[in-house]
């Protein structure tokens, strides 16, 4: 997959970097990473950056991170990783402020992107693994247009996830 950024209105997709440790850092520090695990200290923020970054070398595909056009703040990430070969690549997005949510950023971030990349993908569809009781993130993958699973089984990983697919083909 590409790795060109991607522009929308308001945002540029891009591939993250050294500039988006202090942002990301605060986000996995906070308690807006409970549902994927977190919070996390420093080091492990870090790591999980790093694993962000090195994803792209790795799959040749991977997670931007979104930033405001007007100030070139970072405030999220969206897109896809693939920890498993044998499994789906897996959609994830996360707002890293609660003071830029409720603003669109997120659907506005995940609909770019999913153009992209089922795109790109061809003819590969895409999940997302959603925590059950993440219920602004289930609205916004049934706004994009993701058919839950009900007879998906949650990765050990994430007991409590739900899961979405979304495919190339869909009308």
């Amino acid at each position: 997959m590409e790795s060109a950024p991607i522009e929308t209105e308001r945002l540029i997709l891009r591939r993250p970097g050294a500039s988006d440790i202090e942002a990301y850092t605060a986000y996995c520090l906070s308690g807006r990473s409970a549902l994927v695990g977190g919070p996390f200290d420093e080091v492990r923020a870090f790591d999980k950056l790093a694993a962000m970054i090195g994803h792209w070398v790795l799959r040749g595909f991977g997670r931007y991170v979104f930033v405001l056009k007007l100030t070139n703040r970072s405030i999220g990430h969206v897109g896809a990783l693939q920890l498993d070969w044998r499994e789906p690549p897996e959609m994830s997005w996360t707002i890293w402020s609660g003071a830029d949510e409720g603003q669109g950023y997120a659907l506005e971030a995940s609909r770019a992107y999913l153009e992209h990349a089922l795109g790109a993908l061809a003819t590969q569809p895409l999940i997302a693994r959603i925590h059950r009781d993440n219920l602004e993130s289930r609205k916004l993958a049934s706004r994009l247009g993701g058919i839950l699973d009900d007879d998906a089984v949650a990765p050990a990983w994430s007991p409590q996830a739900l899961t979405y697919w979304f495919s190339p083909t869909r009308p």
